[in-house]
């Protein structure tokens, strides 16, 4: 391959969600609102589980970590793009696309190794109650977030680094509204065959070996609720496992299908649009599916800083309840 430096590479055109001009101030509005909801959320989340100490266990923690991610993750496309709507301009450097490429990437995969580490933690909260503390302690919780960056780093790096060696012929158009590196490969003049082989090794290997983490993971608690006697046990043991099998099935469908089928589909528009699942609705979910219907956060953070609002202090804290 040939260096990507040699091509004198400037810029790309990120073509976005439509090309019909009527309907990008309905667009633009729409991914505002989502990112600010988005962002809103996720720090809330986080600010309740930090400042109140019986949050503080490996649950809470992974949790206010997957809130971060989420606030980064969207933070790495959106802005790009409602900047470009705003300007009526579609161009993003070459380095800025690179740079794009590589923290969409981080938080993806950190994103996909918390929702595994998040199920490996309720396999052992059920299924292992009375040494869920001396198995889930602080230095095992932050080794695993630590492992978890360093192999997001790892691979983000290597498939950046790789994009670089390309070359880049006259067609820069992207049709996307981020530099989704499929995308970005597929412009490519030079041979993209490492490329190609090192995306799906990547993809499958995450995939296959998170998804079975998971899957195990339910399937030991799955047997463990059939154990239970009583049917208040067997509902609060599947309450407490629901929100986060349900944001993985959304997060996996997605994300996976729409990789998976990159090789094999033409149709770069539904494309676009089923990365908007992955990309945007589901950390926009998070902090109402983990937070909202979470007891613990509703009747403890969320309750007192209410109750500090004199005016509605009555109605709102008696509602939460």
């Amino acid at each position: 391959m040939e260096p990507g430096n040699e091509t004198q590479i400037s810029e790309f055109l990120l073509l976005g969600l439509s090309k019909k001009i009527e309907l990008q101030t309905l667009i633009f509005g729409l991914f505002l609102s989502m990112y600010l909801i988005t962002v809103i959320g996720n720090l809330l989340l986080i600010l309740a589980v930090s400042s109140d100490p019986h949050l503080h266990t490996p649950m809470y923690f992974f949790l206010s970590n997957l809130s971060f991610v989420d606030v980064c993750f969207t933070s790495t496309t959106i802005p790009k793009m409602l900047k470009n709507i705003r300007t009526k301009n579609k161009a993003i450097t070459y380095e800025g696309c690179i740079t794009q490429i590589h923290f969409f990437l981080l938080f993806a995969t950190m994103e996909i190794f918390l929702l595994t580490v998040m199920a490996y933690d309720r396999f052992v909260a059920i299924c292992h109650p009375l040494r869920y503390t001396i198995i889930m302690n602080p230095r095992v919780c932050g080794l695993l977030a630590l492992m978890s960056w360093m192999m997001s780093v790892l691979n983000s790096l290597l498939q950046s680094l790789m994009v670089l060696w390309l070359s880049f012929c006259t067609d820069l158009e992207i049709p996307h509204f981020f530099c989704e590196i499929t995308q970005v490969v597929q412009l490519a003049c030079s041979d993209t065959f490492l490329n190609d082989i090192v995306l799906y090794f990547a993809t499958m290997l995450l995939g296959s070996v998170s998804l079975t983490g998971i899957l195990y993971s339910y399937s030991k608690i799955a047997s463990s609720i059939r154990r239970i006697s009583s049917a208040q046990g067997k509902y609060k043991a599947f309450s407490s496992c629901a929100s986060h099998l349900s944001v993985v099935s959304l997060f996996y469908c997605t994300a996976l299908g729409v990789y998976l089928s990159s090789g094999t589909t033409h149709s770069s528009q539904s494309s676009a649009t089923a990365s908007v699942m992955y990309t945007v609705v589901t950390p926009m979910l998070n902090p109402f599916i983990y937070s909202l219907r979470n007891k613990d956060i509703r009747r403890g953070t969320l309750g007192r800083l209410l109750s500090r609002v004199p005016s509605f202090n009555d109605g709102i804290v008696v509602g939460l309840s």
